[in-house]
């Protein structure tokens, strides 16, 4: 190859790998509004908030960033399993893309489905390279490392459709988060065939949101783990979402907490970008203040009751003391400027009810004097003289 004489070579700029395709694709032709949506009608909440500025990190399988639903809604994240270089877009079980989905998805696609927060970002973060055990000994580390991973690059939430193993690492990044104001939200688990249940972890850690799910009746989803830690609901059966290999959508009967997480992690987002100073355990009351409680307040299966997005966005709350949730404050006492003249007229008032009742008590005083020869002037009891 001949050399270049007096030429300056410029070496072009690599373009920017395409998103990756990868993961099931699901069927075409949505035609009918999952019923989630219906139920929480976050719509409603829209001309509120629809979590414009907020970010919300993914701890799953990976986010697909080509699917209608989801273009332009991912960012770059990172993937802590074997696929670095495709920046956490690779979703080979279609999990986290429906999560993400369910979280942020994009409205006005030709098709009735969104996200419960359309405004919000997605920062997909991979660690679950299949949905088989989650009893590794690996997978807590790396779910600490990438909630760390996650806070480090400004997550406002942070979703973790997933369980794994109670471990100190991953317990300290929990506080870690929590103490930088991040939003946690994780499922509470689901329950296994012939086992007892127990708690899923990072759900049952302090100061994380634990949701369990319902089914479209209201009612406790069979499969979703009960415990003390359960914060609140969303519908976690018959579940439908993007899938990650093309614009088609993905059907998950069974459904589980997992997707339950995903539209309160979207409630989540809604109300941190309509106020933006509440911190995490703010954000928690408010969206149990504002569920639909059970009877009994609270309960083991559901939690504070099913996430309510529009109430959540846009009731009047004050501290734990005040007033029942909606309830608008005392009114503050104002200065009135025609005190006086009440004050006043209210004088005039009683004086002359008093000289009313004076002149009642006088007429027949001087009726009687009269008939008795009283004469205005005349005293009676002076002596008479001739």
């Amino acid at each position: 190859m001949a050399a270049l004489v007096g030429a300056t070579v410029v070496v072009p700029t690599p373009a920017a790998a395409a998103p990756p395709t990868c993961g099931p694709v699901g069927e075409p032709g949505l035609t009918e509004m999952p019923w989630g949506l219906r139920r929480l009608e976050p719509s409603s909440a829209w001309p509120l908030s629809r979590g414009g500025g907020v970010t919300v990190a993914v701890i799953d399988s990976g986010v697909s960033a080509i699917h209608p639903a989801l273009k332009g809604q991912v960012l770059e994240g990172r993937d802590f399993n074997n696929l670095p270089a495709n920046k956490g877009q690779c979703d080979l079980v279609g999990h986290g893309t429906m999560i993400a989905g369910i979280i942020a998805g994009r409205e006005g696609t030709g098709v009735p489905f969104s996200g419960i927060a359309p405004a919000a970002r997605i920062l997909p973060v991979r660690v679950l390279p299949d949905l088989k055990g989650t009893n590794d000994e690996a997978l807590p580390g790396q779910v600490a490392a990438a909630i760390d991973w996650a806070v480090d690059q400004g997550a406002d939430v942070i979703n973790m459709s997933l369980t794994t193993l109670p471990r100190p690492e991953l317990e300290r990044a929990v506080e870690r988060a929590l103490a930088k104001r991040v939003v946690l939200v994780a499922a509470a688990g689901n329950r296994q065939e012939n086992q007892q249940d127990r708690p899923g972890y990072p759900a049952a850690y302090p100061g994380v949101i634990a949701v369990g799910g319902v089914d479209e009746q209201g009612g406790h989803v069979g499969t979703s783990v009960s415990g003390s830690y359960v914060d609140i609901a969303a519908p976690g059966l018959n579940i439908v979402g993007p899938a990650p290999g093309g614009s088609g959508y993905r059907a998950e009967p069974n459904g589980g907490t997992s997707y339950a997480a995903a539209y309160v992690s979207g409630t989540a987002a809604l109300v941190r970008a309509a106020y933006p100073d509440l911190d995490p355990q703010e954000i928690a009351d408010r969206l149990e203040r504002t569920a639909d409680n059970p009877p009994d307040g609270h309960d083991a299966d559901v939690g504070y009751g099913v996430v309510s997005p529009y109430r959540a966005v846009s009731s009047l709350l004050g501290t734990r003391t005040d007033p029942p949730a909606g309830a608008l404050p005392a009114p503050t006492p104002q200065d009135d400027p025609l005190s006086a003249q009440r004050t006043a007229a209210l004088w005039a008032a009683a004086i002359g009810a008093l000289l009313v009742v004076l002149l009642l008590i006088a007429r027949p005083v001087l009726a009687r004097g009269r008939r008795r020869g009283w004469r205005p002037g005349r005293r009676t009891d002076s002596p008479v003289t001739g």
